[in-house]
């Protein structure tokens, strides 16, 4: 089964989700749904069983069981660690939402942890981080005095962002991202905290970083504007996001990240004080074989254009 929660607390229950698992994985959704809701009649309480019974319905074409399931799954789990709003919004059942359930992003990579580094770097080819740093360091050269690293991970931003900060923290949803943080010993201070509630109320910074953070975010001007508020006058922003080709602000992808078109990013950091100093195109990492293409953003507070 998926993560969280993965025993329904049934052994035969569990035992036929295991097999039903095993028709899903060899190309069978609706043999393997069947199977599944067999399970769920010996465990109904089973949230994450429900969440993997639409997923698989989904896979089999049946929509209107697919919502039952995930309905069914949100009603069990009503702070949506599995992200089962996200999927009845990607499918039309829901209306779209400016940001997705914190305690999603948090199970997400509290689970993802371990093997987060080798996932994304040399499964994904993930280098947002490199590209980052190449166009702090051309915007403004030299040395930062304190420098936010937000949603920094197990901090792969925070090991290029090290050598030119004098003081560097960070701050992350998920315990099990900072503890691996933690154990590099690069930051001088790490927090946890909701980015969607991000306030920083101690002494101002000169540099704040976002990588690959917005993509779990959604609606940006609240975010941007709390890091306006952070920033001395003419501190730096970089962040990178995913970009949309249609022509929403942004929008919900079927990965269950955010992708935000490059006018609404220009748009937000404009309304609130930033001029963008460098803006260029990159392909963020592979998704499904496939390149994801962004954005990776330099902007100053009060800089001129």
């Amino acid at each position: 089964m998926k993560p969280l929660q993965a025993s329904s607390g049934d052994l035969n229950a569990d035992r036929r989700a295991d097999f039903a698992e095993m028709l899903f994985v060899s190309g069978e959704p609706a043999q393997a749904a069947e199977l599944l809701l067999g399970a769920l009649e010996l465990a109904p309480q089973w949230a994450a069983g429900w969440f993997r019974l639409g997923e698989m319905q989904e896979a089999a074409g049946f929509l209107d069981q697919a919502i039952q399931a995930w309905t069914m799954a949100l009603k069990l789990d009503p702070a949506d660690r599995l992200g089962a709003s996200l999927k009845l919004q990607l499918i039309g059942h829901a209306p779209a939402a400016a940001a997705p359930p914190s305690a999603f992003v948090e199970t997400l990579f509290d689970h993802y942890a371990d093997r987060f580094e080798e996932a994304l770097v040399d499964k994904l080819g993930y280098r947002m981080p490199d590209f980052l740093d190449r166009a702090i360091r051309a915007a403004r050269p030299g040395r930062f005095r304190l420098a936010l690293d937000l949603g920094c991970g197990t901090g792969l931003m925070g090991e290029r962002l090290r050598p030119i900060v004098e003081r560097l923290e960070g701050c992350d949803v998920s315990a099990g991202m900072l503890r691996k943080a933690r154990a590099k010993g690069i930051y001088d201070r790490l927090s946890k905290a909701d980015l969607q509630h991000f306030s920083h109320t101690d002494a101002k910074a000169d540099l704040v970083v976002a990588a690959d953070v917005f993509i779990y975010v959604g609606a940006l001007e609240r975010i941007v504007g709390a890091v306006a508020e952070s920033l001395i006058d003419a501190g730096v922003f970089a962040f990178s996001v995913e970009t949309t080709a249609g022509g929403d602000d942004f929008a919900l992808q079927p990965s269950r990240r955010y992708a935000h078109s490059e006018a609404y990013v220009r748009h937000v950091l404009a309304a609130s004080g930033f001029a963008i100093l460098s803006l260029d195109r990159a392909v963020i990492r592979q998704d499904r074989s496939k390149p994801v293409d962004g954005l990776a953003v330099v902007a100053g507070k009060g800089h001129a254009v």
